[in-house]
């Protein structure tokens, strides 16, 4: 992201911070009140929002200190650790829930359905103006040919899934309200804790991804194969890979194969590939060995038929 993107982001993160920051304060405060473990549970995920937030923020400023010769990448991976980090913290949280919830269902204490309707409905409105307003710095809705920002998307991840938790506490309070069963207090609980654990898994899956080097999830690369050798004078390209530094720095190297011919000829096939790599996929940073016949290394992904040449 370009220096005044940065700051924009920046500011949003801290207005959700600060918002999500109202909410810990009145849930925690209204779950003494209530005697409502659903909120306790919410309260809790709300903290790990501020936490994941804040990590989330830092990551951002961290990404943009330059590069340096131990770090020649930069600092852009410090995303992806502040997701993972925000997935481990998520599953934890979401076993302690359950547990609770164990012990809750066994011994059913009392709680104020209307004053916990009250408090979990104010909840559920800020989640989602929080919500609202990291939206803005979710760079895949702005350019579909762009990674999804993996730091941005755990925030998101945080704020949704405590207003999904919120909705959970709101049915739960209804249902006390109205036939004072209790069990709908820990019962919400339960289904906090799996809403949890879902997007837990989900930030631990892709940010695993990332750190194996694997080939990001908005790719094929079938695809990418095929736009390098559609590019006329390709034969073949073999040894391809394709990875991400953080979900929006995407990497190439490959080897292609080109008919021979001279050297200016060979760098506006280079040329060509590279501007189709990062049209259609948006691949910025490439490396591309061209050699007159295959070297043998690595697998072929792709061959051009002679007739078709």
């Amino acid at each position: 992201m370009k220096n005044h993107e940065v700051k924009t982001v920046e500011r949003r993160f801290l207005i959700a911070i600060l918002l999500t920051g109202s909410i810990l304060a009145v849930e925690v405060a209204g779950s003494w009140w209530t005697g409502s473990l659903a909120l306790l549970s919410d309260a809790a995920h709300v903290f790990l929002d501020i936490f994941a937030l804040g990590l989330s923020w830092l990551a951002i400023r961290l990404a943009t200190l330059p590069a340096d010769e131990r770090y020649s990448y930069g600092f852009h991976r410090f995303e992806v650790v502040a997701s993972l980090a925000n997935g481990l913290t998520l599953g934890f949280v979401s076993l302690g829930i359950l547990v609770e919830a164990y012990h809750r269902l066994q011994e059913p204490a009392p709680v104020k359905g209307l004053d916990l309707l009250l408090l979990a409905s104010f909840g559920l409105a800020v989640n989602l103006i929080a919500a609202f307003v990291l939206k803005g710095s979710h760079k895949h809705d702005q350019d579909p040919h762009a990674m999804e920002d993996l730091n941005v998307r755990s925030a998101m991840l945080h704020v949704l899934g405590d207003a999904a938790a919120s909705f959970g506490v709101i049915a739960a309070a209804l249902i006390i309200w109205r036939t004072g069963w209790t069990p709908a207090d820990p019962i919400a609980s339960v289904v906090i804790s799996l809403i949890i654990f879902a997007s837990s898994y989900r930030l631990m899956r892709d940010s695993f991804r990332i750190m194996m080097e694997g080939v990001p999830s908005c790719l094929r690369l079938e695809d990418v194969s095929r736009a390098i050798c559609s590019v006329p004078g390709v034969v073949q390209v073999h040894d391809l890979h394709v990875w991400g530094v953080c979900s929006a720095h995407i990497i190439l190297s490959a080897h292609a194969v080109i008919d021979d011919q001279k050297i200016s000829q060979a760098q506006t096939i280079m040329d060509e590939m590279k501007i189709k790599l990062n049209e259609l996929f948006g691949i910025e940073h490439t490396t591309i060995q061209l050699e007159g016949k295959s070297c043998g290394q690595g697998t072929v992904v792709c061959t051009v038929e002679k007739d078709k040449i």
